[in-house]
């Protein structure tokens, strides 16, 4: 006759050991070999920079070469797309041709492309953004801690460059940092700005200036 005494605490043990082993005999869904993990479905990766803009303001900032853009045509897709500034200051773009772009603002030829793409669709809905800048720059060089080229890509202050470069070296000549802008000189005194003394040498960067530590 079969007992009916409570399961003891050894069997019970023995059935926990076997779980993981009866689990591994049940057959694999369908699609999947035994022992291959489900996985979620993969997301696609955004490459670095893909999906966003240059913090440019859309209504001064003037388009040079080597700037990219994004064209970004309202339900058609064919007409959207990045392009890059040739050194002449033109893009082609498809259906469309060429087209000067240099020194227009980005609001200036989204309503140029406009124009030309109402000639393709109805009442084209178009945005442009600049994604890169590489027309406009500065350069930082001699004792700092980070030398080399920045974009322009907002205006900024002499202090403000040397900031995002890190600022002066350790054994740099902070009274008298040079900026040389084509055949002109400034002067720059790291020690009186940040102490709030003679703030009109604080000036404004410009595209292709060269500010040098000693």
């Amino acid at each position: 006759m079969r007992s009916n005494r409570p399961m003891t605490l050894a069997a019970l043990f023995a059935g926990l050991v076997c779980l993981p082993w009866i689990f591994a005999q049940q057959p694999a869904p369908a699609g999947q070999a035994k022992g291959q993990e489900s996985k979620a479905p993969a997301t696609a990766e955004k490459a670095p920079g893909e999906g966003l803009a240059a913090p440019v303001d859309p209504k001064t900032y003037k388009i040079g070469p080597e700037d990219v853009l994004r064209l970004l045509v309202w339900r058609e897709p064919e007409l959207s797309g990045m392009v890059g500034v040739r050194p002449d200051g033109m893009i082609t773009i498809p259906l469309v041709g060429e087209i000067q772009v240099n020194g227009l603002t980005p609001l200036e030829l989204a309503a140029k492309l406009k124009e030309e793409y109402s000639k393709l669709v109805n009442n084209p809905v178009v945005s442009v953004e600049v994604t890169q800048v590489r027309s406009k720059k500065y350069y930082l060089s001699g004792n700092v801690n980070r030398p080399g080229q920045f974009p322009l890509v907002v205006p900024i202050t002499v202090l403000e460059a040397l900031t995002l470069g890190g600022g002066p070296s350790e054994f740099a000549n902070k009274k008298k940092i040079v900026i040389m802008r084509g055949t002109k000189r400034f002067y720059f005194n790291w020690n009186e700005v940040i102490k709030g003394k003679n703030l009109d040498q604080n000036i404004y960067v410009e595209n292709g200036d060269f500010i040098i530590v000693n």
